[in-house]
């Protein structure tokens, strides 16, 4: 007797292709449903400035990073040194990961309806993050959004930057598409 396993899909992921796929046919008149945007890749980026002076600073922004995206992040290094700023050439200055697939739908979920709302005073993203090409950035002020981050483990609060990259064309079907999977965009 063999039992089937159930491979695991992301709500997000399942509600994109349920009703996102039709509600983007309908509104935008494809003839294909590979016409449909989709998201195809999440970045988040991270600097570590005080990288320079507290290596401890990288460790500890590597582990926030890992939880919160489940993702080792790269370490990204400086090209060329730049004296005023005290750096010299190969020493790390930032962090970024790029998700695709499950993962990326699970980041996304948990940013959409845990993350976001968390943010005090929060009346929505902004809608002018558009980039023309139907890609979106986002900058969050501190990681302490999100619920996997331990704060007494955290040296302090750092920002990061979430670009979402779409198979749209132009951004008002991007941004048709990312409202219809629940981001909660300003009212113009």
């Amino acid at each position: 007797m063999t039992t089937a396993v159930q491979k695991y899909i992301p709500r997000l992921k399942q509600f994109y292709k349920q009703f996102v796929v039709k509600e983007l046919m309908s509104k935008f008149n494809y003839k294909n449903v590979n016409e449909v945007p989709k998201i195809e890749k999440v970045i988040v980026s991270m600097s570590v400035n005080e990288a320079k002076e507290n290596i401890k600073a990288l460790d500890i922004a590597i582990e926030e990073l890992s939880v919160i995206t489940g993702q080792r992040p790269m370490i990204c290094r400086a090209k060329k040194s730049i004296s005023n700023f005290k750096l010299k050439k190969g020493m790390p200055i930032g962090l970024k990961v790029t998700l695709h697939g499950d993962r990326m739908y699970d980041f996304l979920e948990k940013l959409i309806y845990i993350a976001l709302p968390k943010i005090r005073d929060f009346h929505g993203i902004s809608p002018k993050g558009f980039d023309g090409r139907g890609n979106y950035n986002l900058g969050l002020t501190e990681q302490y959004v999100f619920p996997e981050v331990n704060i007494e483990k955290s040296d302090r609060a750092r920002g990061m930057n979430i670009t979402i990259v779409t198979s749209a064309r132009v951004d008002n079907e991007a941004k048709e598409l990312l409202t219809l999977l629940g981001f909660p965009f300003r009212k113009s």
